[in-house]
């Protein structure tokens, strides 16, 4: 049976990862602790990034759920103004790098049935390769990836296609043959562009609604894509 590609480039974070099982308790914390007990100040910061303090989540407006670690530090740093971009930067890096991962469907068996179909694999992150790193080599799969990048690995960053066409060059598959997964428009727009399929998955904010004009399917996570691989 012949498959649909050759490779399968992953987003992180709302798709390896479940986005709000992770990032939503994460950032609940870093808020605690930057605002050091001052009500207004973790208002602000809320604010700042569209994260509801009383739910505790992101709203699906948040610059942040996209966006880059620097993008990140330049949002939270309005409400900071003690903080340098560059050190919230770095603080966030590290601090980000601890998040408390929930894996969207059990990664080792599922990568390494993928690998088992002779597919290239690789993760493209708008989150630093050093976070990316960390979070993989955390739940046991970093090796099983041939290709890691971060915005900071010299690519470029999503929506831009440049970071997906340096994967496809990479691995030696012409950008067709390529599998782009992610949960967020920026990941399907950047695969669009480079000429990849697109799968969406419900992993992360966004809505099937959002994803649906954008992928060539929808998934509700990325534990349905063997299947959907060899249909």
């Amino acid at each position: 049976m012949k498959l649909k590609a050759d490779a399968v480039l992953f987003d992180k974070d709302g798709t390896l990862f479940d986005f709000g099982a992770t990032w939503n308790v994460w950032t609940a914390k870093v808020i605690e602790d930057l605002s050091e007990g001052d009500v207004f100040k973790a208002q602000a910061m809320a604010d700042a990034a569209r994260y509801d303090l009383t739910e505790k989540a992101y709203l699906p407006d948040s610059p942040i759920i996209a966006g880059t670690n620097r993008e990140a530090a330049e949002c939270l740093s309005v409400a900071l103004p003690d903080w340098s971009v560059d050190d919230l930067e770095v603080y966030l890096m590290k601090s980000s790098a601890q998040a408390p991962l929930a894996e969207a469907a059990p990664l080792v068996p599922l990568l390494a049935r993928l690998s088992a179909m002779d597919l290239s694999l690789g993760v493209m992150t708008n989150d630093t390769e050093y976070g990316a790193r960390s979070h993989l080599r955390f739940a046991g799969v970093e090796g099983m990836f041939d290709f890691i990048a971060g915005f900071d690995s010299g690519y470029g960053a999503k929506p831009s296609p440049a970071p997906l066409l340096a994967f496809a060059q990479g691995m030696g598959h012409p950008p067709e043959r390529v599998v782009m997964v992610g949960d967020s428009t920026h990941d399907l727009e950047a695969g669009r562009a480079a000429g990849m399929l697109t799968v969406g998955v419900l992993t992360g904010p966004a809505g099937a609604e959002d994803l649906a004009s954008l992928a060539d399917v929808v998934l509700p996570d990325i534990g349905h894509l063997p299947e959907w691989l060899q249909a």
